[in-house]
């Protein structure tokens, strides 16, 4: 399951990639589903970190104006490991080493094909079994 939030500054890339990721068969759970001017991040933020943490193995995206409120947001809570991502490799990597469960976006600073590419690129990657990123994961998570 991928869980997807926004604040009004990032509900239009939101709306876009949940049209890519439904079109690429995926199972999606929009916790934003309505514009709402005004809103404030944290709460968007809330809502799909509890929803992953509730369902192992699921994904969150996050989208705001920059995707670095998300990110602080989401990783207040112990168990999510939230990255922004401003490349394919951001989004690669974070997988592999970092064990990310919540990219973050910026619709601002974020082209809609890229984000697309990105998102796709961070639910298809597999975290790695090395020992040193799984030593790193569990300190993040203690």
């Amino acid at each position: 399951m991928i869980y997807l939030g926004a604040d009004h500054a990032g509900f239009k890339l939101k709306e876009t990639l949940k049209e890519a990721l439904t079109k690429a068969k995926f199972s999606v759970c929009d916790l934003s589903p309505r514009l709402v001017k005004d809103d404030d991040y944290p709460l968007a933020a809330k809502k799909v970190s509890l929803a992953v943490l509730g369902e192992p193995g699921s994904f969150g995206v996050l989208v705001c104006g920059t995707g670095l409120g998300m990110d602080i947001a989401a990783n207040r809570f112990p168990g999510i490991r939230a990255i922004v991502a401003r490349t394919e490799d951001d989004a690669k990597t974070s997988r592999e080493h970092n064990h990310a469960n919540i990219l973050a976006l910026g619709e601002r600073v974020t082209k809609p094909a890229l984000a697309i590419k990105m998102t796709l690129t961070f639910l298809k990657t597999k975290p790695s079994k090395a020992q040193r990123h799984e030593r790193r994961v569990h300190q993040l998570d203690t």
